[in-house]
């Protein structure tokens, strides 16, 4: 799907935001995420504006395309080791 992005954040890359919860942003009008209670849809512009920030942020730590899949197997490798 050319919609979405999928990036891998490894387990000894640099943060520059503590992970929180998973989100999904839909377009440039909707935020879906997941609380402790409830499954929350946000629409308001300054609300998608922030996620996006987010993202941006915890897409600098990310790899994607053929290095994410390493990145997996490493820890996969890890676990059972």
């Amino acid at each position: 799907m050319d919609t979405v992005r999928l990036g891998i954040v490894p387990m000894n890359a640099a943060l520059r935001l503590p992970p929180a919860n998973a989100f999904w942003i839909v377009g440039e009008r909707l935020v879906i995420t997941e609380d402790w209670h409830a499954e929350l849809w946000l629409d308001g512009s300054d609300t998608v504006a922030l996620y996006q920030r987010v993202w941006e942020t915890l897409r600098e730590s990310a790899v994607f395309g053929a290095e994410a899949p390493h990145v997996i197997a490493r820890a996969r490798q890890a676990m059972v080791a």
